[in-house]
């Protein structure tokens, strides 16, 4: 891990070719970058972290607004273009960029050892194989929030995990990460991007989508046995929740209890919304 504060060597002209083994795609459409950059909502006082920032173009627009911007790049070539990009910033100290792997970073530390002010909100054009561990690092989990909640995170994503974070009850993209992140904040899809806007052209669709990190409502009793519940309930998702769940609790007491909470007996887990989950994990406390 090493703080770049400036270097003069390295490309110049933008034009280092995005690399697989990183799952480097160049957004190119300005309409994008300027959804991602208002859906940021960047005032004076605001610290961003931009995780894996590229050639900087998305970095540009976030440094000409009042923020503060710390970009974590694993790219070596690329954390030398973007020390000459952008030294001039470096050096009045609006933007920090760290060299390192932001999932293996230990990211307290590291403001620590560069005497960095925590950054309050999220705005990234992130590899799409990495997204879920991302999600985790920067929400927590359900057993184990982030205690240093950001206030909202913005991400440019693969539609389908769009689709996932912000899935309805009893849709087909309500899974174990709908809940997960539904009970970590509230998730919205800011805007769907096509695979034109980026250059090499991914063979997906995105999306951009908001997160804003905040406590459960009516938090579960006990958030470790929550997590074995949504784990286990999905795990074969076309099987109805009490032959999932049998593991942790008998059939029919689950069917009863399903019936308390004004739940079909038959129904699957794609069919439970986040309040249903915690009204179950606490239904299933209290019967032990």
């Amino acid at each position: 891990m090493a703080a770049k504060t400036g270097s003069r060597s390295g490309p110049r002209n933008g034009g280092q070719r995005a690399r697989k083994r990183f799952g480097q795609h160049w957004l190119r459409s300005d309409q994008v970058l300027n959804q991602i950059v208002s859906a940021g909502e960047l005032v004076e006082g605001d610290r961003v972290l931009e995780i894996g920032p590229g050639q900087g173009v998305l970095t540009r627009r976030l440094l000409d607004t009042p923020a503060q911007v710390l970009a974590v790049e694993i790219d070596r070539d690329l954390c030398l273009q973007l020390s000459d990009q952008f030294i001039a910033e470096m050096a009045s100290g609006q933007f920090r960029l760290i060299e390192s792997d932001f999932l293996k970073l230990n990211f307290d530390q590291a403001l620590i050892d560069f005497e960095l002010d925590r950054p309050n909100k999220v705005i990234a054009n992130i590899p799409y194989y990495i997204t879920a561990p991302i999600l985790e690092k920067l929400l927590g989990t359900m057993r184990s929030p982030n205690p240093n909640p950001f206030v909202n995170i913005v991400l440019l994503v693969q539609k389908e995990i769009s689709d996932r974070l912000c899935a309805q009850p009893g849709t087909r993209a309500n899974g174990a990460l709908t809940i997960r992140a539904q009970y970590l904040a509230e998730c919205e899809e800011i805007c769907p991007v096509p695979p034109s806007a980026f250059k090499p052209a991914p063979k997906v669709d995105s999306a951009v989508i908001r997160l804003r990190p905040r406590p459960f409502p009516t938090p579960a009793q006990d958030p470790v046995r929550l997590s074995q519940l949504v784990k286990l309930g999905f795990s074969q998702k076309r099987k109805m929740l009490r032959n999932n769940l049998q593991s942790m609790i008998d059939r029919d007491a689950l069917t009863s209890i399903l019936e308390d909470l004004s739940l079909n007996p038959q129904i699957r887990a794609e069919g439970l919304g986040v309040r249903e989950w915690v009204a179950l994990s606490d239904a299933v406390g209290e019967m032990k």
